[in-house]
């Protein structure tokens, strides 16, 4: 195994995902789960401040130097110093209908760049992680193996996925989406976190989001890429804050860019 010089850092990514599984688990399909919502309308479960609580506070006792951004407590990624960035639940909506597909995403950037990603699936039975320099790997029923994105070259015979059709509508362009969906061999809507995972380990080729945070991707960032991928928003710009994410295996990377932007808006 290749030794990242964020060893010590994975390690301790490990054990807060092995704190945000135990309470994750534990609450799946409670019958007491308590659920609101946030000011974007959008879901939030005991279980997610919880979890974000919980990694926080291990967080201050091991790292007591570094910041700490997450979706439900605030914090800031910035371009300097060293920050944990959490999604406590990344596909709160699975979590809280009884759908299996949902992890929790933690992430390290140091002076603005991500370097540690860690996925955690348990459900799932799978565990995704990477630290700069030093690949990506994956961790399931079979074992740990080193992951790779895919070889395919051209969008006619590539695999595509989104996250929901109706985010294209709300906050990008549907027609956009459809044309990458017609130049392409296959899609699919593997959604959230997943399917970036699955552009990493190489399943999928292309995985397109109209809208995300940063917390969304930061993991997903460091993944992809040590698996020899390309990340950036839909704009090509390498950055986990652009408010959109692309991920493809590379070769796919620059056709994608361009068949989005030169579908018309609709």
């Amino acid at each position: 195994m290749t030794v990242s010089r964020y060893s010590s850092d994975l390690t301790l990514a490990g054990e807060l995902a092995d704190t945000a599984d135990a309470i994750t688990t534990a609450r799946f399909r409670a019958l007491d789960l308590a659920v609101g919502s946030k000011p974007d309308r959008t879901p939030v479960t005991d279980a997610d401040t919880a979890v974000e609580d919980a990694v926080r506070d291990l967080l201050a006792r091991r790292r007591p130097g570094d910041d700490v951004a997450g979706e439900e407590r605030g914090g800031a990624v910035g371009d300097q110093g060293r920050v944990w960035v959490l999604d406590p639940i990344d596909g709160t909506k699975n979590f809280l209908r009884g759908t299996p597909v949902w992890a929790t995403l933690i992430a390290l950037v140091e002076n603005g760049t991500p370097v540690v990603g860690m996925i955690s699936a348990p459900l799932l039975g799978r565990r995704w992680w990477a630290g700069e320099g030093g690949g990506a790997w994956l961790r399931d029923s079979s074992g740990e193996r080193r992951l790779a994105v895919s070889r395919v070259s051209a969008l006619a015979d590539a695999y595509v996925s989104t996250t929901d059709l109706g985010s294209w509508v709300r906050h990008h362009s549907r027609a956009a989406y459809l044309a990458l969906v017609d130049a392409c061999w296959e899609s699919r809507a593997f959604g959230d976190f997943w399917q970036h995972c699955l552009v990493a380990e190489g399943a999928i080729d292309v995985a397109v989001e109209p809208i995300v945070n940063p917390w969304d991707v930061a993991a997903v960032r460091v993944i992809v890429t040590e698996a020899g991928g390309r990340f950036t928003d839909l704009a090509g710009r390498d950055r986990i804050e652009g408010g959109s994410a692309l991920s493809t295996n590379g070769l796919l990377h620059d056709d994608t860019l361009a068949t989005i932007a030169g579908a018309r808006p609709g």
